[in-house]
């Protein structure tokens, strides 16, 4: 499918440009004479044979992944790792820093979705599509992060942050990262 999608972009682009830099000028040069010549035609099937490939692949892919179960996690994973945003620990001790742990994905809806969303912009009230995609983007860079810290054996990660940043149109990156660390095995009693 992958390689499909490849094909279908680099059809697009050709097609696009072709139609664009050659087409256009020919147009200009050739107004007198109607007639579409052939390398026109082909970039222009290119074009739009292109765009509908990619919308199929894409499709095909998110139709194969939605059978087969591998959706997107909703809720986080269950893991051994603590998660804090703050740097102490009540009743433990960090016994060793293991370093800069992240996890980072950049997350799309459906373009139906969008205009949903622009509808609820104009009429106003939450815009719940993105709420659920921004979700779906903080679980999945937030298990990879996890992920990272469990590779090296980490006890916890702390002084969690998310940064997120708007990539292109209704695309977002989302990036997880905090500190992993090692913690003392003896739980030392709070006093109060």
């Amino acid at each position: 499918m992958k390689i499909l999608r490849q094909i279908g972009s680099m059809a697009f682009v050709l097609g696009f440009f072709t139609a664009i830099f050659a087409g256009i000028p020919w147009y200009v040069v050739a107004t007198d004479d109607p007639v579409v010549p052939w390398w026109l035609r082909i970039a222009v099937f290119c074009l739009v044979g292109g765009i509908l490939l990619v919308l199929v692949t894409v499709a095909l892919e998110q139709r194969k992944s939605k059978a087969s179960g591998e959706e997107f996690p909703l809720a986080e994973s269950q893991s051994r790792v603590l998660l804090l945003n703050s740097t102490d620990i009540p009743g433990r001790e960090i016994t060793e820093i293991l370093g800069l742990v992240k996890g980072h994905t950049v997350f799309a809806i459906w373009l139906g979705k969008d205009l949903s969303a622009l509808v609820r912009l104009i009429l106003g009230g939450e815009l719940t599509e993105y709420t659920e995609m921004m979700g779906r983007a903080r679980n999945i860079a937030t298990d990879r992060m996890i992920a990272q810290a469990e590779e090296q054996e980490a006890d916890a990660i702390i002084n969690i942050r998310y940064m997120t940043n708007s990539v292109i149109g209704s695309a977002a990156e989302l990036l997880a990262y905090g500190t992993a660390v090692k913690l003392s095995k003896q739980e030392n009693r709070l006093r109060r």
